[in-house]
């Protein structure tokens, strides 16, 4: 009978330890599932003022980065107050942003908040978050961007281009504004207002400023003094700009240094084009507006409307 009591008290403890270590399993899980989701995962390092560089040829710097505070985790460096720079032969590269995580097996930077790209020729990207592929030279972005250079404008959704945005690719919604240059402003307000030209497409827009051509894309408008011009795709042609003794930007030509302006030269429109000067219409396959003497030529089975006795100092292709 004792031996039974004693083989009673025995399983009962047994049970009762059991139970202890079960529910101690329990309690651990939850305090260790509730601190992971308090404590985010922490970095492997974390250090101020960050700065990293990789060199080229001759020990010549090709870019650098930096940061004022990183964090360094196993295949990522995430970056507070980035600045990156890139070191060309023909001109330099400077990018800033407030966050930015920098991939080390890929090599390839994701920046964002606050993103500026700025190019020692003049031109300036800003945008919300931005792809860097350093081996490639190209950026990439789905948000909303803005360009500047000189007295252009242009606007739209989602970019892809070289670094240096001598070429770049203009998604969608894209409205180009250019603005009187320095020499064409007057003291009238009124009268800078009307020789803006506004460009708009559907897009995308292709820009290449070595050529210095722009190639808008589906249900193209322009909108100058002169006239409004819509079609499928539409060329514009820059003129070449260049820098006087005295760093002035001057309109330039047959110069190998001389950059793209943002002074039209020519447009060439294709495709179901339309014109509209004043309350005269035309229509043709195909278009050429010179911007120096304002003449059109129309080609391709042209049609003219005309409701007034207007000069429409229009030519006539086949």
């Amino acid at each position: 009978m004792k031996n039974a009591k004693l083989r009673i008290i025995i399983e009962n403890s047994k049970f009762l330890i059991l139970n202890f270590i079960f529910s101690f399993l329990i309690l651990h899980f939850t305090f260790t599932c509730s601190a992971q989701e308090q404590n985010p995962q922490e970095s492997d390092q974390q250090i101020m003022d960050f700065s990293l560089a990789s060199f080229g040829e001759k020990g010549k710097k090709s870019w650098d980065l930096s940061g004022k505070s990183a964090d360094i985790f196993s295949n990522v460096i995430k970056l507070q107050d980035v600045i990156g720079n890139l070191y060309g032969k023909e001109e330099d590269i400077k990018l800033t942003a407030d966050k930015g995580d920098f991939d080390k097996v890929q090599g390839k930077i994701h920046l964002q908040e606050n993103v500026i790209i700025t190019t020692s020729s003049g031109s300036k990207l800003t945008t919300d978050s931005l792809d860097w592929d350093r081996k490639n030279q190209l950026v990439t972005t789905n948000d909303a961007v803005n360009i500047e250079r000189g007295n252009m404008v242009t606007t739209a959704s989602g970019a892809r281009g070289e670094t240096n945005l001598k070429k770049i690719s203009l998604q969608k919604d894209v409205t180009v504004n250019i603005n009187p240059t320095a020499e064409e402003k007057s003291q009238d307000q009124e009268m800078n207002a009307k020789k803006k030209i506004v460009i708009t497409c559907d897009g995308p827009l292709e820009i290449d400023y070595d050529k210095n051509i722009a190639t808008f894309n589906n249900n193209v408008n322009v909108d100058t003094q002169d006239a409004i011009i819509q079609s499928d795709i539409m060329d514009v042609y820059f003129g070449k700009t260049g820098k006087d003794n005295s760093g002035l930007e001057k309109e330039a030509s047959g110069l190998g240094s001389a950059t793209m302006g943002s002074k039209i030269d020519k447009i060439v429109a294709r495709g179901n084009v339309k014109i509209t000067r004043g309350e005269n219409v035309s229509y043709s396959d195909e278009a050429i507006y010179n911007a120096l003497d304002k003449k059109i030529i129309l080609s391709g089975k042209p049609k003219l409307i005309i409701y007034s006795g207007e000069d429409m100092n229009a030519s006539f292709g086949n």
